[in-house]
């Protein structure tokens, strides 16, 4: 059967990817009556870290998270004394302190692995199918299209949902595009108990967040659920830095010397939130799709997230994802044909998410920037 003629009260829906974006597509699909099935190569919902905390927006993520019928619990898991954000210098000065009313919830922070388990908890059991590897996207532009799993089985869809972020498998079905460095690198630090083992830390941080640049190296810091910080090294370096160095990043104490070198003009304070962390360091190295980045429509296959515009981590991806797989599950429930829905809902996000790349690419770079970012500038004035 030829995927444009497939009414979308009974396609074969395959997500990939069973991050926040898969998930609540799934979810709200679910609530409008629409199975679909998420596979993702984890072997199990804990199989590794999530990652830090999230920002979640009152005009998007929280859209999203409303249509999905789990607003009011997300509001329960939040932390909204997470919105707290300080600018500081390299001596540790603080230059800009916002502090969020009690009432304030437009963009409360959640933790990733939180925020996983609310969408997964909202799931009907089995819809995602864990360790199942996509290796290819196969089957003809219009479907039905095939779907090679690692361990050799295949399964045939009407209609795949790239949710598979930076590095999708889907996306070669659709676009040649691949991600580029962006010059900027990220060194992530942990810290733990930061009440008692970390005093200074958890007294520098706040609640929220913490930023600190001198225009060639960056420190972000950010607490996390838990009594956790975790803590960005930014750089703008080659992607390889690391072994250029002839270290690798198991070797923490090389990395920390070579830090402490690179950051020996700021103060001892500051160095802190590099140098006393708990645990190896984590490379994360910044990549971006191109901008602009689009394809040819396809009615049996499309992307959602970092799968279809990965961009500098600066605060909007995940909500971006939400809103994309909210809207694309809301025009499968409204439209007749699988075909329809995926043109409508590309109408409206590629536009979309163009308009953002374009203003945010090159941005890594800002990351390094001893100004005050736009909105402390707002408030002081």
């Amino acid at each position: 059967m030829n995927g444009a003629s497939v009414h979308t009260s009974a396609p074969r829906i395959a997500i990939i990817g069973a991050g926040p974006g898969g998930l609540l597509c799934a979810r709200v699909l679910q609530r409008h009556g629409i199975t679909a099935t998420v596979y993702d190569r984890d072997a199990g919902p804990d199989a590794r870290d999530q990652g830090g905390t999230l920002d979640l927006h009152a005009d998007d993520g929280q859209i999203a998270l409303r249509e999905a019928g789990l607003l009011d619990e997300f509001h329960r898991l939040s932390r909204p004394e997470g919105q707290e954000m300080r600018q500081l210098d390299p001596a540790g000065t603080v230059l800009f302190h916002h502090l969020p009313e009690p009432d304030e919830r437009f963009k409360p922070e959640i933790d990733r692995g939180l925020l996983r388990r609310l969408l997964l908890d909202s799931l009907r059991p089995g819809t995602v199918r864990w360790g199942h590897t996509l290796r290819c996207v196969d089957g003809p532009t219009g479907g039905p299209r095939q779907l090679r799993l690692a361990h050799g089985t295949t399964v045939e869809c009407d209609l795949v949902i790239g949710a598979d972020g930076a590095w999708s498998t889907v996306r070669r079905a659709l676009s040649p595009a691949r991600p580029r460095y962006t010059g900027v690198s990220f060194l992530e630090a942990w810290f733990h108990d930061v009440t008692t083992r970390h005093p200074e830390i958890a007294d520098l941080v706040g609640q929220g967040s913490a930023a600190a640049a001198d225009g060639e190296r960056g420190l972000f810091a950010q607490r996390n659920g838990g009594d956790h910080v975790r803590v960005y090294v930014i750089q703008r370096a080659p992607a390889d830095w690391i072994a250029a160095e002839g270290l690798t990043p198991q070797d923490t104490d090389g990395i920390r010397a070579l830090l402490l070198d690179r950051y020996r003009d700021w103060s001892p304070r500051m160095r802190r939130l590099f140098a006393d962390n708990d645990g190896p360091y984590v490379d994360r190295p910044i990549h971006a799709l191109p901008v602009p980045h689009a394809w040819e429509h396809d009615p049996s296959a499309t992307l959602l997230g970092d799968a279809a515009h990965l961009m500098p981590p600066l605060g909007v991806g995940v909500n971006l994802a939400l809103l994309d797989a909210c809207e694309l599950a809301l025009a499968l429930a409204r439209h007749d044909t699988v075909e329809q829905a995926v043109r409508a809902y590309e109408a409206t996000m590629l536009p979309r998410s163009t308009e953002t790349a374009r203003a945010l690419d090159g941005a890594a770079e800002h990351l390094l920037s001893a100004e005050l970012p736009d909105f402390a500038q707002a408030e002081h004035a």
